[in-house]
């Protein structure tokens, strides 16, 4: 198992995304990932199945201290109290006293970051989660919540992969050293008929979706790529036996752009 190191976290570089998986579906693909090797599962409050997902950890028989497990607090639940019960009630769900990675969602600017990022660092202290960090923030954010943090933040999880330019947070991150982690590391899917990447697959044997994922490994990035599908499962997995050369690693970065961006909202910051 390959470990990203950031502030004390050891963060296993491929994990489980849980984004839309709900119900039996999202318990047995927890379940069937952990089995498979899997050490790290992502979810969070606004997907709606960390009842779903402790079931899965719990079914798989794989010891606790053995999982990485991430939730995510959701921007309504940024006012600090408010931080702190919802973090215990997202606890609750998945049955476990404490998760290894606490996530703010998204930012959200009708809470002074100050007084949340307070919130995130007094639920770290109380053992409620060993590591605590940000999503969906910027540079200028990044810059921000390390200035006000009393904790450290181990991370900030993006949208990245090929297509997307995150030039700029890889470069913030590096700088506070902080980890990045991918989320649709693999485009939602549409890697997958890349030709580029096809084609540098071949050389390995490999599909353009490990290729991808192996790029961004490479790069000291964890991913979560999420998948339905139990086979491919152990093909997200499967990336650890081949390394791309620095030419190939050049051509991936020759995709990427600025309008690559598929998650989007209103209520999402001004991107870099």
């Amino acid at each position: 198992m390959h470990f990203i190191e950031a502030k004390g976290a050891s963060i296993p570089a491929i994990g489980l995304g849980t984004w839309e998986l709900r119900g039996r579906t999202c318990a047995r693909l927890v379940e069937q990932a952990l089995k498979l090797g899997y050490r790290h599962i992502d979810t969070a409050q606004i997907y709606e199945n960390e009842r779903d997902v402790g079931d899965g950890l719990r079914a798989s028989g794989i010891r606790r201290d053995e999982v990485f497990v991430t939730t995510k607090v959701w921007t309504t639940h940024f006012a600090p109290n408010d931080l702190e019960r919802s973090t215990r009630e997202s606890l609750a769900r998945l049955r476990l006293s404490n998760v290894d990675l606490l996530l703010l969602h998204w930012p959200n600017p009708h809470v002074p970051l100050a007084e949340t990022l307070g919130a995130l660092a007094h639920v770290k202290r109380l053992g409620l989660s060993r590591h605590i960090g940000i999503s969906n923030f910027t540079v200028a954010l990044i810059e921000e919540a390390t200035a006000l943090c009393p904790e450290p933040l181990a991370c900030d999880q993006v949208e990245y992969h090929p297509y997307l330019d995150q030039t700029r947070v890889l470069d913030a991150c590096a700088h506070h050293g902080m980890a990045l982690v991918a989320y649709s590391p693999i485009a939602k899917g549409r890697i997958r008929n890349d030709q580029p990447l096809l084609r540098i697959g071949q050389a390995y044997g490999k599909t353009a979706a490990q290729v991808c994922l192996r790029w961004l490994v490479q790069q000291n990035v964890a991913a979560i790529p999420r998948t339905s599908k139990i086979e491919r499962l152990s093909e997200n997995m499967d990336i650890f036996d081949f390394q791309l050369s620095e030419a190939e690693m050049h051509q991936i970065f020759q995709m990427r752009s600025a309008k690559g961006r598929l998650t989007d909202y209103g209520f999402a910051p001004k991107w870099d």
